[in-house]
């Protein structure tokens, strides 16, 4: 039932390692499509609707979340996929599974709580993804987690990027090799989809304008060429058209680069990919230098926006306290998380408590952990 055009370097299903356990299946859907309708059903992904992308879930129903931002990068990545001949569905399964392991409040939360469990083993969110899929989730009646194939908990892992760090330590997961091409592909369309929406949500919420995007070559290119093609349109419209353009132009560029380094390399099996020094997706020198000023924009402009830094400070302090509260008290969690305390250590279960929050949740615990006349 897969497709029949895969190239020989692929990720094949026929040839996967499996998973952790054995378990009789009600149909006959090939293992990467299994994996990606089990993260679909879960109740993490459904929890990221109600996690921060840049701009938490209150200040307006126009932002991306965790959640819209999943499915953008799987529409992305699906892209890159069909182009290169490579498993859409492990594409789409590890587009919408990178994100499982975030904290609520964005990467702050993470940060956070990878300050405050530094003497429990810190926290990290691509481990946390591979957690909730391996232990924390609890639906089948043999075993703990969503028991995904090797190649999908492989690409959790080994996910990465400017602003994540793939775990070097899981020794199951061959941490010296490269991953497949399609987990690799994850790391760049998940960097087009959040450069180009946060683009959108910033201009949007007025935090960053259209003339200081202009500054931008990358940018001012983009939108030349929308000009040139449609001719005058409103602002709006036409920064609309420029951003599509935008994500049309870095996914070529994407998949160009990648055909000419995979042919470079004399790739023509997936045992090939893995035993390269280097990622083999890529974008141009170009491309890639005009995408990091984009990027460095995008940070100081942007995400150290004073109103996003505002923010970042009191989901800070939310989360501290709120961790600070569990420890003090541990029989404030729920019952079915202090019975998890002797296997995982109280911390641990703190942790992955406050990391399955969503941001309205953690604003919620806070009122009433801390305010006197609200409900517990």
């Amino acid at each position: 039932m897969e497709r029949s055009a895969l190239a020989t370097y692929a990720a094949h299903s026929d040839t996967s390692r499996g998973r952790r356990y054995e378990e009789p299946h009600k149909d006959d859907r090939p293992p990467f499509e299994r994996d990606r309708d089990r993260i679909i059903h879960c109740a993490a992904f459904r929890r990221l609707e109600y996690k921060t992308q840049v701009f938490v879930n209150h200040e307006g129903d126009y932002y991306r979340t965790r959640l819209t931002h999943s499915l953008e990068v799987a529409q992305i990545g699906r892209g890159i996929a069909r182009r290169l001949q490579l498993n859409e569905d492990l594409v789409e399964t590890l587009a919408l599974a990178h994100d499982l392991g975030h904290t609520p409040f964005g990467h702050t939360g993470e940060d956070v709580l990878n300050r405050l469990m530094k003497d429990y083993g810190g926290f990290e969110h691509n481990r946390q993804s591979l957690r909730i899929v391996e232990q924390l989730e609890e639906r089948y009646p043999d075993f703990d987690g969503l028991n995904l194939s090797w190649e999908t908990r492989e690409g959790i892992i080994k996910h990465t990027s400017d602003y994540d760090s793939a775990d070097g330590d899981f020794v199951e997961y061959e941490p010296g090799t490269q991953p497949t091409l399609e987990a690799q592909l994850i790391d760049l369309a998940d960097e087009i989809a959040y450069n180009n929406h946060d683009i959108d949500d910033g201009l949007k919420a007025g935090f960053i304008h259209l003339h200081e995007l202009a500054e931008l070559e990358l940018w001012r290119e983009t939108s030349d060429l929308v000009r040139e093609k449609y001719g005058t349109l409103g602002e709006e419209r036409h920064a609309h058209q420029t951003i599509s353009h935008l994500i049309g132009r870095l996914i070529l560029d994407l998949v160009e680069q990648t055909a000419e380094n995979i042919t470079a390399a004399g790739i023509e099996s997936l045992a090939d990919v893995r035993r390269q020094e280097r990622r083999l997706v890529e974008f141009s020198p170009r491309i890639a230098t005009l995408n990091r000023q984009l990027k460095k924009f995008l940070f100081k402009r942007l995400y150290r926006h004073y109103k996003v830094e505002r923010m970042r400070f009191k989901a800070e302090r939310f989360i501290t306290l709120i961790f600070e509260c569990y420890q003090h008290n541990p029989l404030l969690l729920p019952l079915s998380y202090q019975e998890k305390y002797a296997r995982f250590g109280r911390e641990r279960v703190i942790c992955d408590y406050i990391a399955g929050m969503t941001d309205r949740y953690a604003q919620d615990e806070y009122k009433r952990l801390f305010e006197p006349f609200e409900r517990v």
